[in-house]
């Protein structure tokens, strides 16, 4: 799924908004796997899922895994 930065800590946990307006959390284990260092606020971000619906990555278009 795909969304928007709309909080970021420094701990590096934040949150996402969704295209459909839903706020998606995520922790500083699922920023990890990214391997960036931090994200702005408005940058676009695709968010993986577990099949509970937790976050498990966090990743920006232009990087590839």
């Amino acid at each position: 799924m795909q969304g928007t930065v709309s909080i970021f800590n420094e701990d590096a946990s934040g949150e996402a908004v969704l295209d459909n307006g839903r706020r998606v959390a995520f922790d500083a284990a699922a920023f990890a796997v990214s391997g960036l260092r931090f994200l702005r606020l408005g940058q676009r971000v695709s968010l993986e899922t577990d099949e509970a619906g937790t976050v498990v990555a966090v990743r920006i278009f232009t990087m590839r895994e």
